[in-house]
């Protein structure tokens, strides 16, 4: 296995033990495709949950650029609420496992179909 096929794995852990979510592989395989080779480094490849300037890249560039969708309140609150199933003290909260969990919620699979 190579070393994305090891993060892979590391997300998809994180998804069952601390979200209680059983992943669909394929989406984040998709998903950690996308995410670029940030995945290889140890400050990008994680979303700092308490930074709001974090907190708005990710609106802006995933939600907004990546999946198209319509900035509102709810980008946010949605945002806040992955943190929330990850676990606000949690400390590395994967770029990854977020943009899976955002995938998700919006139902916005197709994108990566």
């Amino acid at each position: 296995m190579g070393k994305r096929d090891d993060l892979i794995a590391t997300y998809a852990s994180d998804l069952k033990s601390k979200c209680g979510m059983t992943p669909d592989m394929a989406l984040l395989t998709k998903v950690t495709i996308g995410c670029g080779p940030s995945i290889y480094d140890a400050d990008a490849s994680t979303v700092a949950g308490s930074q709001p300037s974090e907190l708005e890249t990710v609106k802006n560039n995933f939600l907004i650029k990546k999946l198209g969708l319509k900035d509102g309140p709810e980008l946010m609150e949605a945002i806040h609420s992955v943190i929330e199933v990850y676990g606000k003290s949690e400390r590395n909260k994967y770029r990854a496992v977020v943009y899976y969990m955002l995938t998700k919620h919006f139902k916005k699979e197709a994108i990566y179909g």
